[in-house]
């Protein structure tokens, strides 16, 4: 397969249209923190929360879709003395709000928290910490939304859908499943979750709850460090794709399935190396167009190739940090 300029293929979606920046980042509104609660387990490595934001009353209300984001201005200034600029996070509520009306929307926060190499000096995230020390009743500054693709399609019973997350991606997925749950889950889906240790999963219990009463959803995690829940070696998310060869690559044939990738950049690589591996070559150029050199060698591939030796189809998702 050699690249070229990505053409209509067959399943391709249509997108909704959505609002963007209804409220500019120059202009910021205040939003009212509602809930700060922890995701993770106590003993998890990590510190991830939940945050529920009040924007009622603002143009933010009822103007959101589940996988686009908002702004978040932390307060202070840098080194430099200037203000902090805006950080993004992506939204972990459905389309209508944690409260069902549009009024108080989430996301999903780990604190940062590092050692700089070179000077052994702490170093803490400055917007996440912020975010994650906000108590109920503080007031927030936010901007938003922003991001147009990265959403269910316009018709989303039209499609199935394969959703790989890693971390505190997940949170797009919580939003997008909670609006096809609301319409009764009209579509075969599979959610494959990744982290370093079960500790780490985020919003497992709610997952697997779906899992448990959909027939339509499908659960499935990948842990990394240490072996899985039935025994199995550590795994990645795209070593599902083998593990469950059967029920993913017969989902992945059909012209309706759709891919979303959300976490840390680099995922996608693993992933994308995996389908060229067990797809014949008339499924996945459904996904990927790849020239001839890189799928000689698809071990080799990194995330220089991307948009050069292998392109996403329009019915590869993908949100990467």
């Amino acid at each position: 397969m050699t690249p070229t300029k990505t053409t209509a293929i067959p399943g391709e979606p249509k997108l909704p249209g959505v609002r963007l920046n209804t409220v500019k980042p120059n202009d910021p509104v205040l939003g009212v923190v509602v809930s700060n609660e922890r995701c993770t387990e106590r003993k998890s490595a990590g510190f991830v929360r939940h945050i529920e934001i009040d924007v009622s009353g603002t143009p933010l209300a009822g103007g959101f879709r589940a996988g686009q984001s908002f702004g978040v201005f932390p307060p202070g200034h840098d080194e430099k003395g200037k203000p902090h600029k805006l950080r993004l996070y992506s939204l972990a509520c459905p389309s209508a709000g944690e409260d069902g009306q549009g009024a108080v929307v989430s996301t999903t926060v780990k604190r940062t928290i590092d050692e700089d190499w070179e000077t052994g000096k702490l170093f803490l995230g400055v917007a996440s910490n912020y975010l994650a020390d906000l108590q109920v009743g503080e007031k927030i500054r936010l901007s938003g939304p922003s991001g147009k693709r990265f959403v269910l399609p316009e018709d989303p019973a039209a499609h199935d859908y394969l959703f790989f997350a890693t971390g505190t991606g997940i949170a797009p997925f919580r939003g997008m499943l909670g609006d096809l749950d609301a319409s009764g889950m009209p579509s075969e889906t599979v959610l494959v979750m990744g982290s370093p240790y079960r500790s780490d999963l985020l919003y497992h219990g709610r997952f697997t709850d779906l899992d448990a009463r959909s027939e339509k959803f499908t659960y499935l995690t990948a842990i990394s460090r240490e072996n899985q829940p039935d025994g199995h070696d550590p795994m990645y998310v795209q070593d599902r794709l083998q593990t469950e060869r059967d029920r993913l690559e017969a989902l992945l044939r059909h012209e309706r399935t759709l891919i979303y990738i959300c976490g840390v950049a680099g995922m996608e690589i693993g992933i994308f190396q995996k389908l060229a591996q067990i797809l014949p070559d008339h499924a996945l150029e459904q996904y990927l167009e790849v020239d001839a050199e890189a799928m000689s060698d698809i071990r080799s591939w990194d995330r220089r190739m991307l948009h050069k030796k292998i392109r996403p189809t329009r019915r590869v998702f993908t949100e990467v940090y």
